[in-house]
């Protein structure tokens, strides 16, 4: 029987997670809160995606890192993504080391992380934020996980994709919680889902909208509902984003 795409994606994540190098040290000194900085805006703020390829679009677009991830910091991006996962997203570690060293917003580490080592290889290269999948983990996991990010001072973005989902993504306090509007077995996106499911999320919670962005008009129900909206292959297919970042916030 064929492995469908998210088990393929989460055991070779289990495999690159076992090769990583222990990090008995972590590197001094403190990194910008991501949840600080999508928390309380008047206006939408924008997680800016740093992504060369994606299961759904294939290869997006040869974009120059550092200069992009600096035009996302610089258009007024709270935050900057950036993909690490290499078979299906031909991301890497050395892009979340490089970007962290780019700017000065603080950066998440998208990835399907699946071991406590993925984190510890997140905090020592200046990451921010990790993300951690539901459909990915059990509860257990996920529990293991987020305290994990949190004693190494990082911010878990927790990602569901519906309400049962979403149930098990508020048990992790002090989570930023994403939903997700692409289904990870199907990669249909459905863009009327976040403000669905974010509707039954205590508002002292900040949460990220993700998937299926690419203009103004696209957030608008998501404007007083959610802090932040995660927008990657629309800017990246964009000579010079800054507009596109601008028009999101608002």
């Amino acid at each position: 029987m064929k492995m469908s795409l998210i088990d393929e994606l989460v055991a070779t994540a289990r495999a690159r997670a076992e090769a990583l190098p222990p990090r008995e040290q972590l590197p001094k000194g403190s990194r910008p809160s991501f949840r600080e900085a999508l928390r309380g805006k008047a206006h939408l703020d924008v997680i800016a995606e740093f992504k060369r390829a994606s299961p759904s679009l294939g290869a997006i677009a040869e974009r120059g890192l550092e200069d992009q991830v600096r035009r996302y910091a610089q258009a007024g991006a709270a935050a900057i993504s950036v993909l690490t996962e290499p078979s299906r997203f031909k991301g890497s570690l050395a892009d979340l080391e490089r970007t962290v060293a780019s700017v000065d917003v603080p950066v998440l580490m998208k990835d399907f992380v699946v071991h406590p080592a993925q984190i510890r290889e997140a905090a020592f290269l200046g990451a921010s934020a990790v993300l951690l999948i539901v459909r990915c983990l059990s509860r257990e996991q996920l529990s293991e996980l987020a305290q994990a990010a949190d004693e190494l001072g990082l911010t878990p973005l927790v990602e569901c994709h519906h309400a049962r989902e979403l149930e098990r993504a508020l048990e992790i306090e002090d989570a930023v919680i994403g939903v997700n509007n692409r289904d990870l077995d199907t990669l249909a996106i459905d863009t009327s889902l976040s403000p669905r499911v974010l509707a039954d999320v205590p508002r002292e919670r900040v949460v990220v909208a993700e998937s299926g962005y690419e203009h103004a008009e696209d957030v608008a129900e998501l404007r007083g509902v959610a802090d932040a909206v995660l927008v990657g292959s629309a800017l990246m297919k964009l000579g010079d984003p800054t507009q596109r970042i601008q028009e999101i916030r608002g």
